[in-house]
């Protein structure tokens, strides 16, 4: 005797047999398999940002701790070009650790608090990879890149030099027409 099936059965298994992955394993075939998913790209590249920065996948706001900010910039830039510490800074005693490449991290009773980015320096060695602040301007933009950028606003009563700031979170220098420093948070100048 035959069995009828029903037209929405039919339909059921005409579309599981559509589905068929041919020779594409199964998730749980790839993980027994050894097989796994791609990663997403990590870059190697230090972001500088307004309220912190990132070191390749991880990311830090201003507060966050010494050592972890340290040892994620360590990870990409190599081992700090140096160390030093004010105790006069109007904001209270200072730590400030060196990279290659100009990045100075400010610390604070082993807070991150502050960033400071400057063009390379004579006897200076090139950063192990890259360092970006977040949007187009850069250090090296010209003069006129500068003025044009979002937010600026030249500071007229700086005694420290062509000071500007970008919006309220981030501030540099010019010299010789071109962005010679940036930098975000607490500083000791």
């Amino acid at each position: 005797m035959a069995r009828r099936i029903s037209l929405g059965v039919a339909v059921a298994l005409l579309a599981l047999a559509a589905c068929d992955s041919n020779d594409v394993p199964s998730p749980a075939q790839r993980e027994a398999d050894g097989l796994r998913s791609p990663s997403p790209q990590v870059t190697d590249t230090v972001e500088l940002r307004g309220d912190g920065l990132a070191a390749g996948p991880e990311a830090f706001y201003f507060a966050a701790g010494r050592r972890e900010v340290e040892t994620a910039l360590s990870a990409i830039l190599g081992e700090p070009s140096g160390t030093s510490a004010n105790d006069e800074c109007g904001a209270g005693p200072m730590e400030m650790t060196d990279f290659e490449g100009g990045l100075t991290v400010n610390t604070a009773n082993d807070v991150l608090g502050g960033w400071l980015w400057r063009m390379p320096q004579e006897g200076d060695a090139p950063p192990a990879q890259e360092i970006a602040l977040v949007g187009d301007l850069q250090l090296g933009s010209s003069r006129a890149e500068a003025e044009a950028a979002r937010g600026f606003l030249a500071i007229t009563d700086s005694t420290l030099g062509e000071e500007f700031s970008l919006g309220t979170q981030l501030g540099g220098f010019i010299e010789a027409d071109q962005v010679s420093m940036l930098y975000a948070g607490t500083q000791c100048f």
